[in-house]
Formats: C-alpha cells, sequence, structure tokens
C-alpha cells in the first residue's frame, strides 16, 4: 500500500526548508570498516532498528528571498525501486524541476547526483545552476584515478557523475573555500567522504541548520562510533575525522542538523557522551 507523500517542511527564520524522501536502501555490514558485523548487528538491535541497516535517502528544498534551490537529486532510475522517488514527492509539494534555480550537490555519488538526468543523459533541470565543489569535478574527470577502482566503481561513480557533468557543462558553477552559494545558505567543505564533499549551512535571523550531506551513512553506528567508515569513503582516515569534527562541533553548539541518510525527515540535534555521541530525532511538528 502507498503512504502519503513523504514530504515534511520547517522554517529556519525566514527560510523554508522542505525534506523530501528519496526512498531507502537495503545494504550489508560489508561495506563498514573498522567494526564486525556483528557489533554493527548488535548496535542495530540494541537500537531496535532493522538488520542489516536501511539506508533513509533524503534531499532538501530550500525557498528563499523567492528563489527556489534543491540539495541533492536523488538516484534517478539508477539504484532500484525502492529509490528514485524524489521527483514525485517534487509533484506533490507542488514543485516543478523548471522552478529550481540552483542546485547543491555535496558530492557525486549515484545516490546525490544521478536523478540529475535521465536515463539517456538528457538534463532534468534545464533552468538550474549546480553548485558543486570544484574537487568533485577533478575528482570524478581524473582518468587516474579511475584507473584505481574496479569496472563496478568506475561506472557507477566516474562514468555516471562524467554524464552529468557533461550534461551541465554551461551551467556548473564550482566553488572552492565554501562561502555563499544561494540566499542565506554558505557552502562547507567538509572532505573525506568524497574529496569535494560538501555540507550547507542555513542561517536565517537566530536559527540555524547543517544539512552536512553524508556525514553519516547508519546513523545508529557512526554516531556512537565516528570511526567507523565506509568501503566507499574516498579517504577513510580524513573522513573520520570529519565526522568527528562535525559531530563534535553540532554538538557544542546545540545546532540543528540535516542529513542525507538520517531517517526522513532527518532533522534532529547531536549531543556527546565521553568520547561517543547519540542523535535525537527532532519530534514531528504538525503545523507548519
Amino acid at each position: 500500500m502507498q503512504q502519503v507523500a513523504s514530504i515534511y517542511h520547517r522554517k529556519v527564520g525566514d527560510i523554508v526548508v522542505t525534506a523530501l524522501c528519496d526512498g531507502y536502501l537495503d545494504t550489508s555490514y560489508d561495506i563498514l570498516q573498522g567494526i564486525t558485523p556483528k557489533e554493527g548487528e548488535k548496535l542495530m538491535k540494541n537500537a531496535c532498528l532493522q538488520s542489516p541497516p536501511r539506508i533513509s535517502v533524503n534531499a532538501y528544498v530550500v525557498r528563499s528571498q523567492g528563489r527556489t534551490a534543491l540539495i541533492e537529486t536523488g538516484s534517478g532510475n539508477s539504484m532500484g525501486s525502492t529509490l528514485g522517488h524524489l521527483n514525485e514527492n517534487l509533484r506533490a509539494a507542488n514543485i516543478t524541476p523548471q522552478d529550481i534555480d540552483k542546485v547543491l550537490l555535496t558530492h557525486m555519488h549515484p545516490d546525490h547526483s544521478n536523478g540529475l538526468t535521465t536515463d539517456d543523459g538528457k538534463r532534468i533541470y534545464p533552468n538550474s545552476e549546480i553548485i558543486v565543489h570544484e574537487n568533485e569535478i577533478k575528482h570524478w574527470s581524473n582518468d587516474s584515478e579511475m584507473a584505481r577502482v574496479d569496472k563496478r566503481k568506475q561506472d557507477r561513480y566516474f562514468r555516471a557523475a562524467r554524464k552529468q557533468l557533461e550534461a551541465y557543462k554551461q551551467q556548473l558553477s564550482p566553488f572552492t573555500g565554501g562561502g555563499e552559494v544561494f540566499p542565506g545558505v554558505v557552502a562547507m567543505p567538509m572532505t573525506g567522504h568524497t574529496p569535494g564533499h560538501t555540507a550547507y549551512l542555513v542561517t536565517s535571523g537566530n536559527d540555524t541548520l547543517m544539512i552536512w550531506g553524508d556525514i553519516v551513512h547508519v546513523p545508529s553506528i557512526q554516531i556512537p562510533h565516528p570511526e567507523v567508515t565506509l568501503d566507499f569513503d574516498s579517504d577513510p582516515h580524513v573522513a573520520a575525522a570529519t565526522r568527528k569534527r562535525v559531530l563534535d562541533m553540532v554538538s557544542t553548539d546545540q545546532m540543528l542538523v540535516g542529513g542525507m541518510h538520517l531517517d526522513f525527515p532527518g532533522f534532529g540535534y547531536v549531543t556527546s557522551y565521553g568520547e561517543s555521541y547519540r542523535f535525537h530525532a527532532e519530534p514531528w511538528k504538525p503545523l507548519f
């Protein structure tokens, strides 16, 4: 049976942020490094969650000063029937691809950027400026880097990203050191998961929200154990250090966070417990 559309609106000062679900991905403990499957299963079961992990895939629309940005485009038709539902949820929110002024990418993995194009490489967001860190473009366009990985990753990551970059070559706006990329939205490079992985800080008035991209993939494991990495981290050591730094930052500042792989709608807070952390999902607010 079909659920209602996966849409959730939240205000950040005068800015409206809308969480949209692209779907979910069932995975295995084999993707995790620094933890055994038995240890991972224990953590998931202690949290009363499905084992092996089910990973939520989210995107966010940001509406500010009469303009509309989309953070991430989901997986398109490339990753099976449980994913690729972003466009139908955009329609349910009365948003069309033509309404999107800017697409802000945290990075160019398939569940984040494959939704930029159709199966035959056509643009889905024809009016959009594409905001992405220049290191993403350099990395996925680098033949030497592509030669270092197996054929599956060459096709799934490098060739897919190149197809998207080619489709939007006239609309790319790469950045380097961060700064404001949309009214009230500042890019914050968070390297490690990929060379150009980026978080976006949404600020209006006294309210702040960090949309942290892929700082975590399996929250119930990687938030209490930030040292746990994944086999598709470009630099696992840097990814772990970045995760620890971000968790420390948002817990110290009591900052609201949103994440692409936090359980939908993906808003909440992090608190520290010694060397570990816990995530506290923000209660659903029925009135907007």
